[in-house]
């Protein structure tokens, strides 16, 4: 398969001479298009340090990180905010949806700020509203809305641009457990069906069992790699359980 992402032996340091930490360890790993990758780990390991990176909110401190074979490292600020416009698409714990428009709205608005048909924008949002089954909220402010709801709307934004990329930050963690699993459906669902490459970080082995493959991060450092493989996905699940037995720290099982 053809690769998508390809990170290079990245480090990441905080802090001034004196009292410096390294949040990365020489950090090699690649995503292939339609890969969907979890990474996980106990807090302090270096896996939202990675996502940001990745998501060019953060910097590298050495190494690189490849997105279609273009070094997203070297991009300058007005290419970095055109790169994260066009090919990523972004999906938060706590949606990030803008309250004061509806679903659709909230869903149309990266199209429009690129000056799309609306005829086109119509089309596509109802398109993906109809794949991740909120059609019934498009008309509905955020408040209106049950947690579920909103992380659905959240998901077909970060889709409606079809990105390169879809990175999830612990997507899951403002949901109750029937949300928590529609919504893994229809991430699932964006993978296998529309042909999505997902990278998601997340402290659960339940979330995480919905994956293809799984980082597992400790002290900056990769620890361990898993594949789903043709395993169900309970066995993966007991899989996973397994290695962060292994790691320790506060990573759920349940």
């Amino acid at each position: 398969m053809e690769n998508l992402l390809r990170v290079e032996k990245i480090e990441k340091y905080y802090g001034k001479k004196g009292n410096i930490k390294k949040a990365l360890d020489q950090v090699s790993f690649q995503v292939s298009k339609g890969e969907f990758v979890g990474i996980m780990g106990p807090s302090g390991s270096g896996k939202t340090t990675l996502l940001n990176c990745i998501s060019t909110i953060d910097h590298v401190t050495t190494g690189q990180i490849m997105i279609n074979e273009q070094n997203i490292t070297k991009l300058k600020t007005k290419s970095l905010d055109q790169f994260r416009r066009d090919e990523l698409g972004f999906i938060f714990q706590d949606f990030n949806l803008l309250d004061t428009l509806t679903g659709y709205e909230n869903i149309a608005l990266a199209l429009t700020i690129q000056g799309k048909n609306p005829e086109k924008i119509d089309d596509l949002v109802k398109k993906i509203a109809k794949t991740l089954e909120v059609v019934e909220v498009l008309n509905k402010y955020p408040y209106e809305m049950s947690g579920g709801q909103k992380q659905r709307i959240a998901c077909a934004r970060a889709m409606i641009i079809e990105p390169s990329l879809i990175l999830a930050d612990e997507p899951t963690g403002a949901l109750d457990s029937k949300s928590s699993r529609v919504l893994l459906e229809s991430l699932e669902k964006l993978n296998k069906e529309l042909k999505a490459t997902i990278l998601l970080v997340t402290h659960d082995a339940f979330t995480a069992s919905y994956a293809d493959r799984i980082l597992f991060l400790k002290d900056g450092k990769i620890f361990n790699e898993i594949l789903r493989g043709k395993d169900s996905r309970k066995e993966f699940f007991n899989k996973i359980i397994g290695v962060v037995t292994l790691l320790g720290g506060d990573v759920d099982v349940f």
